[in-house]
């Protein structure tokens, strides 16, 4: 018996600005920037990206590629996103555990 298998694809768990909030979180939290850049194309995907284009100002082209989960997004591009998908970034201190 063979089990069937399809991809996971977490753009479309992201209906709602809290959803797309943590999950951005998560990756912030990680300090990855490989899964920061990819949580954000993943978003960009939930959103449009062709919307998320139009708002950015960025072409769909240096979207895909710089929020790919090899991209390096600029700090400009990863605001410009961030601010159209209704996101900002929050510094806290970090706590140690002793």
């Amino acid at each position: 018996m063979t089990i069937e298998t399809t991809a996971f694809d977490a753009a479309l768990y992201l209906g709602s600005d809290e959803a797309v909030a943590e999950f951005m979180a998560d990756a912030l939290e990680s300090g990855d920037a490989g899964y920061i850049a990819h949580a954000l194309g993943v978003i960009a995907r939930a959103k449009g990206m062709t919307q998320l284009a139009a708002e950015t100002g960025l072409s769909r082209e240096s979207l895909y590629k710089a929020l790919s989960p090899s991209g390096n997004p600029t700090l400009t591009t990863l605001l410009s996103v961030m601010k159209a998908m209704n996101l900002r970034l929050d510094a806290r201190p970090i706590t140690h555990q002793a």
